[in-house]
């Protein structure tokens, strides 16, 4: 959706193929905070209004360990904030402004294929209530997911997938009471990994993590508000309000990256091409960053017939990629607690949040990887 606004900006047309149908994508529960660089995009775009009036601008966030909270303050390391925005508010602000920006959007796109990648003239077929159609078209990006058609239509022997399954799953609720914090609170505690988010002021995330193997139904919400605030500590629990979850579920962690990006006519962007464990929240910034390059790449094209952004299009997401793949594989090594770990281990992670705490050069590393590497 965001590729589409772009282009049609630019007087490019555009065809959005969704699988599914609109009230299926806005109540996917889904990644909460905005780096700078969609904040901004949103802006340009002029789809910012209601993300400006409801959602929380976040200047830090805090990380505890073992109980002890302490501070990373974006704004005076970077000058740069986050946004909390819920992406399912992002999909209805892109879905509601479709029609006047002359953003088209077939919902319920079933059956969709890729023909034609490695030609000078490609096509996409769906099916849609039954009738077969057919769009013929100069190029295809794939915004489809690791398990999209886009992904399917690369022979297995020109895309090469680098993978880090990690050996745990995050358990998250969402309920309807107030947050504990006004930011953020990741923590590492001897337990394991939690985490103190929100989607509003009257709307709090929580997640605590957990084994792959365990059942939603062994955890009811007085044993996760009991586990959560053992993990966050006296100083957070003490601000936690408890109430009955409307949403809960177990998410496993991975990092993965596919390269190339380009396959012939077709460009790989978001999930499609890479995946990020929730610790960072890298997911829906990334997917930005990629369609801005990409835009810019078509654009350049369709001005000027330069294929010079095109052919440059993987190598340059991936290079930003990668180092927001490093730092969300750092912070999950940072603050998780791995099977097998030892006494060493552990006092390996307690030394470095404790480093972290007392330097600025490593609270600016963070900061600066958090709010967003700037494109290049």
């Amino acid at each position: 959706m965001l590729l589409a606004y772009l282009l049609r900006q630019a007087g490019v047309e555009a065809v959005v193929l969704e699988r599914r149908d609109r009230a299926y994508v806005e109540s996917r529960v889904r990644a909460g905070v905005l780096e700078q660089i969609a904040v901004d995009l949103m802006a340009r775009l002029g789809l910012d209004g209601r993300m400006r009036r409801e959602g929380l601008m976040h200047a830090g966030t805090k990380l505890a360990s073992d109980g002890e909270v302490f501070r990373i303050d974006f704004q005076a390391l970077t000058g740069s904030s986050v946004m909390v925005y819920g992406q399912q508010e992002v999909m209805a602000d892109l879905f509601d402004a479709a029609d006047a920006h002359g953003v088209r959007v077939v919902f319920d796109a079933e059956d969709v294929r890729l023909n034609g990648i490695d030609t000078a003239r490609p096509s996409v077929t769906w099916r849609k209530d039954g009738v077969e159609q057919r769009l013929d078209c100069d190029f295809i990006a794939g915004c489809d997911g690791a398990h999209g058609a886009s992904r399917a239509a690369i022979p297995p022997d020109a895309l090469k997938t680098f993978e880090r399954v990690y050996p745990f799953g995050w358990l998250g609720v969402l309920a309807e009471v107030p947050p504990c914090d006004h930011e953020l609170i990741y923590s590492n505690h001897a337990r394991g990994f939690a985490l103190a988010s929100m989607r509003s002021l009257t709307r709090s995330r929580y997640y605590v993590q957990c084994a792959l193997d365990e059942r939603l139904e062994d955890w009811p919400d007085e044993r996760f508000w009991d586990e959560l605030c053992l993990r966050l500590g006296p100083e957070a629990a003490a601000r936690v309000t408890r109430g009955p979850s409307f949403e809960k579920s177990i998410a496993p962690l991975r990092s993965a990256v596919s390269e190339p990006m380009r396959h012939g006519a077709l460009f790989l962007a978001g999930d499609a091409a890479h995946i990020v464990p929730p610790t960072g929240a890298k997911g829906l910034n990334l997917a930005a960053s990629d369609v801005i390059m990409l835009s810019e790449a078509l654009v350049e094209f369709y001005a000027s017939n330069s294929r010079a952004g095109i052919d440059g299009y993987s190598a340059r997401a991936l290079a930003r990629v990668w180092k927001a793949e490093r730092f969300s594989w750092w912070f999950t090594s940072l603050t998780h607690r791995f099977p097998g770990m030892d006494g060493f281990d552990r006092g390996m992670q307690v030394a470095e949040l404790a480093y972290i705490r007392q330097s600025r050069a490593a609270q600016t590393m963070l900061a600066e990887n958090y709010v967003g590497l700037p494109l290049e």
